[in-house]
């Protein structure tokens, strides 16, 4: 057998038959008293000392199955859906529990898809039920709730709840007032969250036996769960993964990463993003690790600090963001000996770090040096930033700029790149203790083939890859090759080692009038290294050279902004004040100057906004929604080529 096959054997006999049932029985019988989930959310539960609701192994399984009858009750039969648009939160979870213990199929839906994407997804899926948290989201789905006779119970929290019982009382008012006198009834599938749970406690004495027939019928095989894109790119496609899927990645991950035994993670990207699913619900559930949950990315630094995470994954945005806080606060320290020393002690770390790549070795003098600064400057700065405890730190969604990751070195941070998308399980390839080079995503997991086909692009093969997209067999042809491998869309190239470097999205890459192909994530992100610059959007398809829109960061940009004299305070203040703006050209010419000519900008705009979630420029993992971007911004774009050359 090849090494693969061995691999891939091993990691079979480990999951053998292993569905979420058996993976959850397993953890409440070694873990039943141990912390599983906790949030913030104490207007509906009790406060545990520290501000934070929690919930056992055994109480969030309890829950899920007394959910999971109700369910029965409400009509779900085996392997229909139940959609859930819900923020990180404790009842999240145990919906998403629920369902599968049920036999059916749940499918979190991403908070920022319009009401007319999730017409499509509603009408895709056909979910039984759905579970809905704020007023927002029963706006996004009330055409959906209006129209969908499928849709058998509507579970809502508190805002969802209040608005859908209005929209029913006023459409009850208007209806009577046409009629003289008769008023039609409430929407009687909308019920509370609490209503829900009671309701399903009573229901399992009596479902107890059709339940656990339910969760002995599930397969392997079986799906586990349906994820729809985020739609940026045209409508979404629903993806669907398999417990054995989801439980190989699982293995080999915590495998790759040395994760062996509980940890204390911290959940903020959306559940609809694979992901969050794999680290803030399949690892802990296989495990028995203890999550938090935020549910506003706005929230993480502070909650950072405080739980003191012993593993951590962060989007590249969110390290960038990291790294502009530390440098600008250090660029702000007026005593120019302690910003030596921290500058000193970043060197050595720096140099510690990389000196634990794959093939090289580190001195007894470096470890020394490093022991030396780690303790006094070093894990200080760590502790500050709640990543003192870390055991194990990673990055993905995007490629991570290297100089990102060497700054987060000289931290004594070892970040490992992963690489991956919904349609792999998540990571295919990944970094690791024993498989680790800066400027690299890692090397195949375990069992997982990889290879750069002859356009660049990157193809994976192996019990992660996706049975297909959800009834769309033309789709899936096209992402699926007969022999097995799945097209990713990623243009990379692999060094002698096996170690995957990622060059950019296909469809992505630049191609001049001049005919010159230039990857615009290597540009943009060479931008963002500048504590300035928040978003950076390079532009330059079919046209003569390239330009790039800017934007200023927000937290970072006021502290630059007083050290530099500026009087501003907003963004939109500093994008206007001449020290700022003389600050923005430094950094692009400096980045010029470490580009070839074609890949030079050379005219740039600085925007007086920043770019959002909420303002639809960034997806929920703080991608840039480059179509969406360059279409709202199409008159910036224009007077930056009709001015001509000003960088």
């Amino acid at each position: 057998m090849t090494d693969i096959a061995l691999q891939r054997a091993a990691i079979d006999a480990e999951i053998e038959g292993l569905t979420l049932v058996g993976v959850l029985e397993r953890t409440v019988r070694e873990r039943g008293t141990e912390p599983a989930y906790s949030d913030r959310r104490l207007a509906d539960g009790a406060d545990d000392g520290r501000g934070w609701r929690t919930v056992t192994w055994a109480e969030l399984v309890d829950r899920a199955r007394e959910l999971a009858a109700g369910f029965l009750d409400a009509g779900l039969a085996p392997g229909e859906a139940v959609a859930i648009m819900a923020s990180n939160r404790i009842e999240h979870v145990v919906a998403d529990i629920a369902t599968v213990l049920a036999g059916g199929i749940p499918v979190s839906v991403y908070n920022t898809l319009s009401p007319e994407q999730v017409a499509y997804v509603a009408g895709h899926v056909e979910p039984r039920i759905v579970v809905l948290e704020t007023a927002d989201h029963a706006a996004r789905w009330s055409v959906v709730l209006a129209e969908k006779s499928t849709v058998s119970q509507v579970i809502a929290f508190g805002t969802a709840f209040d608005a859908l019982t209005a929209s029913a009382d006023a459409d009850a008012d208007a209806d009577a007032d046409a009629a003289g006198s008769v008023a039609v009834a409430a929407d009687v599938r909308v019920v509370t969250w609490d209503q829900a749970a009671s309701d399903g406690a009573v229901a399992l004495a009596h479902r107890h036996a059709e339940l656990a027939a339910r969760g002995e019928a599930i397969k392997p095989d079986d799906p586990i769960t349906i994820l729809y894109t985020s739609g940026t790119t045209g409508r979404p496609k629903g993806v669907v993964l398999t417990h054995r899927n989801v439980w190989f990645e699982a293995a080999v991950s915590a495998r790759k990463a040395h994760l062996d035994g509980p940890g204390i993670s911290v959940s903020y990207l959306p559940f609809a993003h694979i992901a969050e699913r794999i680290l803030g619900l399949y690892i802990p559930q296989l495990q028995g690790g203890h999550v938090h949950l935020i549910d506003d990315p706005a929230a993480l630094a502070p909650a950072l600090a405080e739980i003191r995470p012993t593993r951590f994954f962060g989007v590249p945005r969110v390290w960038e963001k990291i790294r502009a806080g530390i440098g600008a606060k250090l660029a702000a320290e007026p005593n120019a000996a302690k910003r030596e020393a921290v500058a000193q002690a970043l060197a050595i770390g720096q140099a510690y770090v990389e000196s634990t790549q794959t093939g090289q070795t580190t001195s007894p003098e470096l470890r020394a040096r490093f022991e030396a600064v780690d303790g006094p400057i070093l894990r200080p700065l760590r502790a500050a930033l709640g990543l003192d405890r870390i055991e194990w730190a990673s990055s993905a969604a995007a490629p991570m700029p290297v100089e990102i990751a060497r700054f987060l070195a000289g931290l004594g941070l070892s970040v490992y790149d992963v690489y991956g998308m919904t349609e792999t399980t998540a990571s295919a390839t990944a970094g690791g203790p024993d498989a680790f080079r800066l400027g690299t995503v890692g090397t195949a997991q375990d069992g997982i083939e990889v290879r750069i086909a002859d356009d660049g692009e990157i193809l994976v093969r192996g019990p992660i890859t996706t049975p297909g997209y959800h009834k769309e067999p033309t789709a899936t042809a096209e992402l699926i090759d007969p022999d097995g491998w799945v097209h990713t869309g990623d243009v990379g190239e692999l060094d002698e080692d096996g170690f995957l470097r990622v060059v950019d999205r296909k469809k992505d890459i630049i191609i001049t009038s001049s005919g010159k192909n230039v990857a615009p994530s290597n540009i943009e992100n060479a931008l963002k290294e500048s504590p300035l610059i928040g978003q950076a959007l390079v532009i330059g398809e079919g046209r003569p050279y390239l330009v790039a829109i800017l934007t200023l960061d927000g937290e970072t940009a006021p502290i630059i902004a007083r050290r530099l004299g500026a009087e501003g305070t907003t963004v939109a203040e500093l994008a206007v004040d001449p020290a700022i703006l003389d600050a923005v050209a430094a950094v692009v010419a400096a980045t010029n100057a470490r580009l070839s000519r074609p890949e030079q900008i050379k005219a740039y705009e600085l925007l007086t906004e920043e770019w959002t979630i909420g303002g639809e420029q960034l997806t929920p993992t703080l991608k840039l929604k480059r179509k969406v971007v360059i279409s709202r911004y199409e008159d910036v774009i224009a007077d930056l080529y009709q001015r001509g050359r000003t960088a």
